[in-house]
């Protein structure tokens, strides 16, 4: 796996001139006050109305008093959060275009991806916003305790299934840790979306499914019988200390994807820092961070740059044995 960081540019502007960095680069560089001249663009890999995507609104929405500027929402969509990272990978390194990039970015899609039009090295951290467990949620009728499912799921090899959302996708991964620390063996089906999978488990046509957050709770909510069994968090949910994790009784067992603000490789080091002040006063707005939570995402801790580029390595090295062993390719 490459070593994911960013390249510090050094010298004013006669050394940015001479690696090709365009005028409003050297600006930025030069004195951070004159960042930003215009809108900020957060791009968005997943279409409006996700948790990735009301993440980025509720961040956009207070960072721009911060920075002077508008901070606009760019959706682009598509081949597992592809498109829109190439486009940020090649967008100008002015910090003006960011990336409200997920964990399938740079912690899955380097492993099963083949020919990828980017490298974790074409991005810049600029901050970790939040993290998103998964929850193992389960129909009427099915066990209420991992105990009781795990013994179930032993007693019946493949006979209980799970939805999940495409091969590759960090759900699907996160299902197969399930399996692997709880040392079972269900049967994986794939969805094309949380909705669908929800409307089958409601139904009773699918035992289990391995979604995030709003996803869970809008199934435990439904009123028909479905729960909770367990969050792959390190610890219980603020505002939900009745439902467990694994973790309490597996400790290796913590799945979640992240969100994060990334530029482009060599974007200029005050604007990064800029970006990072911003998005860390954003993330202290208490009602930002209990919208969030009402979705089963919790708010990262202050944390400057090179603290999210060092958690960045962990997550890499962390997911890649699994991903290995797995040996999902990303068609």
């Amino acid at each position: 796996m490459a070593r994911i960081g960013r390249r510090r540019l050094i010298g004013g502007a006669a050394g940015l001139a001479a690696a090709g960095g365009k005028g409003r680069a050297a600006q930025a560089q030069a004195g951070g006050g004159t960042f930003p001249s215009r809108p900020v663009a957060i791009v968005v890999p997943f279409p409006p109305g996700g948790s990735t995507d009301l993440t980025a609104r509720l961040l956009a929405e207070r960072m721009a008093p911060r920075l002077g500027q508008p901070v606009v929402i760019e959706n682009r969509p598509g081949a597992q959060t592809i498109v829109a990272a190439e486009h940020v990978a090649r967008a100008a390194p002015d910090g003006h275009t960011l990336l409200m990039s997920s964990g399938t970015t740079l912690t899955i899609n380097p492993v099963i991806g083949r020919n990828l039009p980017y490298r974790p090295e074409d991005f810049a951290p600029v901050a970790l916003i939040a993290t998103l467990p998964f929850a193992l949620v389960v129909r009427q009728g099915m066990p209420a305790t991992v105990e009781a499912f795990v013994a179930l799921a032993r007693s019946r090899p493949g006979g209980i299934n799970y939805g999940h959302n495409g091969r590759g996708s960090f759900n699907h991964i996160a299902g197969a840790m399930i399996e692997e620390q709880l040392g079972i063996r269900l049967q994986d089906i794939p969805y094309r979306g949380d909705a669908a999978q929800m409307n089958d488990l409601l139904a009773g046509t699918l035992d289990a499914m391995v979604v995030g957050g709003a996803t869970a709770l809008a199934a435990q909510r439904a009123g028909r019988g479905a729960r909770i069994l367990a969050w792959t968090a390190e610890r219980r949910l603020p505002g939900l200390p009745d439902v467990p994790v694994f973790a309490e009784t597996h400790p290796n067992l913590v799945a979640q994807t992240w969100f994060g603000l990334l530029a482009p490789a060599r974007t200029p080091p005050p604007a990064i820092a800029r970006l990072n002040e911003a998005a860390q006063a954003a993330l202290q707005d208490a009602v930002l961070r209990e919208r969030l939570l009402g979705e089963g995402i919790v708010a990262a801790p202050p944390s400057g740059p090179e603290r999210f580029a060092e958690f960045l390595r962990t997550e890499a090295a962390r997911w890649e044995p699994l991903l290995r062993r797995l040996d999902i390719r990303l068609q």
